[in-house]
C-alpha cells in the first residue's frame, strides 16, 4: 500500500496475540508505517480495547479511517471462551491468584445451561474492579491495586446469546453475542456467583465485531513482531 491510501485511511483486522495490550498493537502499525516511509507522523487507533489476556479480533484505523472508531466500537461483539468454576480470582481471570475455592460436585450441566439462560436479554453489570474505567481521574485497576475499594455502579447491557458450548467440569467453554460495554470477565464471575460456586475467566478469544470477523484477519504487518514476542 501507498502512504497516501494509509492516510487516506485503512482499516487492519488485527488477531491480538495473548498478553499483548491493544495499544501494542496499534503501536507496532504505527511504527512499522513510519519506518517504511520515512515519515514522523500518522494517525492510527484501535476500535475496542481487549485484555491482555484475551485473543482474537482487533480493529485498528489509520488516517481518516480513526473518525470511524466510535461507530465501530459501537457494534455488538461475538467471544468465545472458557471458565473455570468453584474458585475465583480478584480480577475475574488469569491475571490474578486463584481464591476462595468451593465444592462443585454438585453442579448439574442442566444448571450451568439454565443459569447462562437467566443472564440473556437487557441486564445490570458490574464492571471489574481491575479495569481501565476512570473514578476520580484514575484507573480503576490502580484502586484495585493499592487494596483500596471502590463503589462501582452497575451498567445496563445486553447479552442477545449466551451459549454455554461444552462442559467438561471444571471447565465450561461459551460462546456469547453481547452489546458495547459488556465485560466477559464480569459475565464470568456472575455466573460463578449464581450458581453459587464462583468462577473466573481462563480463556477469551474475540471473533466478531459488527460485520467484521476474525475469519478475515491479516496479521502480516505483525508477523515479524510476533514471532519475536513469542
Amino acid at each position: 500500500m501507498t502512504l497516501e491510501q494509509y492516510q487516506n485511511g485503512h482499516i487492519f483486522l488485527i488477531d491480538k496475540p495473548l498478553d499483548w495490550t491493544s495499544f501494542d498493537a496499534v503501536n507496532k502499525i504505527k511504527w512499522r508505517i513510519k519506518k517504511h516511509f520515512n515519515i514522523k507522523k500518522i494517525k492510527v487507533g484501535h476500535a475496542g480495547t481487549l485484555d491482555p489476556k484475551a485473543t482474537g479480533l482487533l480493529i485498528v484505523c489509520t488516517g481518516k479511517f480513526t473518525k470511524n472508531i466510535q461507530e465501530i466500537q459501537d457494534a455488538s461483539k461475538v467471544y468465545t471462551g472458557k471458565i473455570k468454576l468453584g474458585v475465583q480470582t480478584p480480577s475475574y481471570d488469569t491475571e490474578t491468584e486463584e481464591y476462595n475455592p468451593k465444592d462443585i460436585s454438585f453442579i448439574t450441566d442442566e444448571m450451568i445451561q439454565n443459569a447462562a439462560k437467566e443472564f440473556e436479554g437487557t441486564i445490570l453489570q458490574r464492571p471489574p474492579v481491575f479495569s481501565a474505567l476512570k473514578k476520580e481521574g484514575k484507573r480503576l485497576y490502580e484502586f484495585a491495586r493499592e487494596g483500596i475499594e471502590v463503589h462501582i455502579p452497575k451498567r445496563e447491557i445486553e447479552i442477545f446469546s449466551f451459549e454455554i458450548t461444552s462442559i467438561e467440569m471444571p471447565f465450561v467453554s461459551f460462546k456469547v453475542h453481547c452489546s458495547k460495554g459488556t465485560y466477559i470477565r464480569s459475565l464470568a464471575n456472575d455466573l460463578g456467583e449464581r450458581l453459587n460456586c464462583g468462577g473466573y475467566l481462563t480463556e477469551l478469544k474475540r471473533t466478531k465485531i459488527g460485520d467484521y470477523s476474525l475469519e478475515n484477519s491479516d496479521n502480516s504487518i505483525l508477523n515479524e513482531e510476533i514471532n519475536r514476542f513469542q
